[in-house]
């Protein structure tokens, strides 16, 4: 049978073999977190740049849009120009018909 004394010690040994277990299992932890900290930091960096260089598409997006209505507006102009012309090609003959009335 056992003593007292015995089973005390069997008692902090096995406290002591737990508490090692748990500490192993924190280093372990804490080990991961940084190794998964790092990887985002990696994957943040490269984000920011993927951001970066995407910019430029929205950009564009912006500026076809900019140019469809100068299109827009660069064909009302020449439907108007298109008006003028007819009218001054018009204009000898009308003259002509008005000085010839006279």
């Amino acid at each position: 049978m056992m003593s007292t004394t015995d089973l005390w010690w069997i008692t902090l040994g096995l406290g002591a073999v737990v508490i090692a277990v748990v500490a192993v299992l924190l280093i372990m932890i804490v080990v991961a977190a940084k190794r998964i900290d790092r990887h985002a930091a990696e994957v943040w960096h490269t984000g920011k740049g993927i951001a970066r260089n995407t910019a430029a598409i929205w950009q564009l997006q912006q500026t076809n849009t900019t140019a469809g209505q100068i299109l827009a507006g660069a064909a009302a102009i020449a439907v108007t120009a298109e008006s003028i012309d007819r009218r001054l090609a018009a204009l000898p003959g009308a003259l002509a018909a008005l000085l010839g009335k006279k």
